[in-house]
C-alpha cells in the first residue's frame, strides 16, 4: 500500500510522479485531500455575519472532489488502483499522520513548497511537521525552480 498526500497547488506534477513510483513498486495509491478548516481563523464581526459554514464546507468538498478525481484519472491512465479520501482539519499534519498510521500505509508522498527565510518562520511548514511526527516514512517531492 502507498499513501499519497495530494497537494492542490502542484497537483499534476506531484501526483503523476507519486503514481508512477507506485506503479513501479506494484503498489496501490490512496490520495488524501485535507480540507483546511479555516473557520477558526474568522474573528471579525463582519466576517462572522457573512460567514456561512454550510456554504463554505460545500465549496470545500466540491474542490476536494475535483482534485481527487484528477488523482483517480491520472492513476487510471497509469494503470494503478487509486482509493481516495478527504478529511476536514485545521492542519495537514494532524490529518495526514494519523490517517497514514491508522491505515498502515508504507509511505507518505507529499510536496514541499520549500518556503525559506521569514515566510518559512511565519507560515511554518506542514511538511516539516509531517516529517517530525510521522512514524510512516515520508518521501518529499520538491518542485524544480
Amino acid at each position: 500500500m502507498r499513501h499519497l498526500q495530494t497537494d492542490p497547488k502542484s497537483l499534476r506534477r506531484v501526483e503523476r510522479s507519486g503514481i508512477q513510483l507506485t506503479k513501479v513498486q506494484g503498489a496501490q495509491v490512496t490520495a488524501l485531500y485535507v480540507m483546511l478548516d479555516d473557520s477558526a481563523m474568522i474573528y471579525s464581526a463582519d466576517a462572522l455575519m457573512t460567514y456561512n459554514a454550510a456554504e463554505f464546507e460545500n465549496g470545500t468538498r466540491k474542490n476536494a472532489d475535483k482534485v481527487l478525481q484528477l488523482a483517480v484519472d491520472i492513476a487510471k491512465a497509469e494503470g494503478v488502483e487509486c482509493k481516495t479520501g478527504r478529511v476536514m482539519n485545521i492542519s495537514v499534519n494532524q490529518a495526514t499522520v494519523p490517517q497514514a498510521q491508522d491505515s498502515q500505509r508504507d509511505l507518505i508522498y507529499m510536496a514541499s513548497h520549500g518556503r525559506k527565510g521569514i515566510a518559512g518562520i511565519l507560515l511554518g511548514s506542514e511538511t516539516q511537521r509531517v516529517l517530525v511526527n510521522s512514524k510512516v516514512p515520508v518521501l518529499l517531492h520538491r518542485p524544480v525552480v
